[in-house]
């Protein structure tokens, strides 16, 4: 007997697509691309075994191509496997695709009724919580306009609104929420944090890491269609972070020295800062580029004086995996190191420089205004 806790469950669960190409239309195809006849068979998921119980909110991660959202198409029943079983224990809704189940003629409330009857409730029921979820997407007189007239953000304004007033059980969300404006994304994150602390189960796939840090119990990273780890949010991240930039490095093995990138930050000290009188001067911030075997170097007033040690900064990876889809080939991303400004006074330059094999890459400037010591 399968737990009766579990909202999912997944056993020995692999999905595969096939690959048909178009028929050669002259000879010269024919002879070029004589293979093409047979379809190829895509393993997108390979033997996943998993227990999501109920109430918990688990993110899915991975880069692009690696199976979650196929993942997460399997659980709404969109697609079945190829092998395997998954089942799903409760009310389920979805938001997989912008404006999915949404007829374009007809209102946006003539179309939270044709929504709302989708995941299973009476016209009563609507009508009971019809106001509510008007209310929600803040639409105001747009909900009686066609929804073709609406932008994306409006779209998912009104197609989140709907989906957690319908009292699922489990409610699974495919990126969606980066859609809209910074206000209304604040709101569904805040909703979201409300029904995760409730008995509701949610499933997440997003690139957006931070919110995953903050709002999930659990991470399930998709490597190459297989479960790679599985636990704790900031665990997982983690070994994600560290696997991106082995990646990244991988397949930048043929780059070319003129194609360098790099983004320096200084975090400390802050430019024409003034500071007390001390023994030595806390240098940190981080950088990212696109070359290994970077070093970071300060100088004081044009005078080499240390190479800064470098640390793990999976918060600024975190950033540009979002942001860049993993730029960065340098997993230590973070730099820290202190200089000696003992018996030093007035204005100083400080400069951050950072080296590939020998060559600047990127550098800043900082100036610090040492006041002197009051008697």
């Amino acid at each position: 007997m399968e737990n009766q806790m579990n909202s999912i469950e997944v056993r020995n669960m692999s999905k595969d697509f096939k690959i048909q190409y178009d028929k050669a239309q002259s000879l010269k195809e024919m002879l070029l691309f004589w293979n093409r006849e047979k379809p190829q068979i895509h393993h997108v998921l390979k033997d996943i075994n998993l227990d999501i119980k109920k109430g918990d909110t688990v993110a899915l991660i991975g880069t692009n191509g690696s199976g979650k959202s196929t993942l997460l198409k399997l659980m709404t029943k969109i697609l079945y496997p190829t092998k395997g079983t998954l089942e799903t224990r409760g009310k389920l809704a979805s938001l997989l695709e912008l404006g999915a189940g949404f007829h374009p003629d007809f209102t946006g409330r003539e179309n939270i009724y044709f929504n709302a009857s989708v995941f299973g409730l009476t016209r009563e029921e609507i009508d009971k919580r019809v106001d509510d979820i008007i209310d929600f997407s803040e639409l105001g007189d747009f909900i009686n306009n066609p929804v073709r007239t609406y932008s994306s953000g409006m779209y998912m304004r009104l197609a989140f609104s709907v989906a957690i007033n319908v009292d699922a059980e489990i409610l699974l969300i495919d990126e969606i929420l980066a859609v809209g404006d910074q206000y209304f994304q604040d709101k569904c994150f805040a909703k979201l944090k409300e029904l995760r602390d409730s008995d509701k189960t949610i499933v997440i796939v997003s690139h957006s890491l931070d919110m995953i840090k903050k709002l999930c119990t659990r991470a399930i990273w998709i490597y190459k269609g297989h479960v790679q780890m599985d636990g704790e949010p900031g665990y997982v991240i983690d070994h994600y972070l560290d696997q991106v930039v082995k990646d990244h490095a991988k397949s930048n093995k043929d780059f070319h020295a003129e194609n360098i990138e790099c983004i320096l930050t200084v975090e400390q000290p802050v430019n024409n800062t003034i500071i007390d009188q001390s023994d030595y001067l806390e240098i940190s911030g981080w950088e990212v580029s696109n070359v290994q075997e970077t070093e970071v170097q300060v100088f004081l007033d044009d005078q080499y004086v240390a190479k800064a040690e470098r640390l793990k900064r999976n918060d600024v990876l975190m950033h540009y995996q979002e942001a860049m889809g993993g730029a960065s080939m340098n997993v230590n991303a973070g730099f820290s190191g202190k200089i000696d400004i003992l018996g030093l006074m007035g204005i100083h330059k400080v400069e951050v420089t950072v080296k590939n094999q020998g060559n600047v890459i990127a550098n800043k400037v900082i100036h610090i205004n040492i006041k002197e010591e009051q008697v």
